[in-house]
């Protein structure tokens, strides 16, 4: 999948990249995240939150990227639609 390949792409190439994308991605902070995850749950979308490594700046557990889905469109924008995009 798409996503699954450019993060694994960036984790090869790109780390600084990489770091941005997950700090200062489409949620504003762990609250919003716990939030869309637990609206995406309730709907019965999949989920999965990334913990990072640590192996970077980045501090070990640190909770880094939500994946919502896979679903039907319909479902998954009425949960991630009004996220900027980056």
């Amino acid at each position: 999948d798409a996503a699954t390949g450019l993060y694994a792409d960036l984790l090869a190439s790109n780390r600084v990249l990489l770091r941005q994308w997950e700090q200062f991605g489409p949620c504003k902070n762990q609250q919003e995240m716990n939030r869309i995850k637990e609206t995406a749950e309730h709907r019965g979308i999949p989920t999965f939150i990334v913990a990072d490594a640590g192996r970077t700046q980045v501090v070990a557990g640190s909770k880094t990227v939500l994946a919502v889905g896979p679903g039907r469109k319909a479902d998954i924008d009425s949960v991630t639609g009004k996220l900027r995009l980056l």
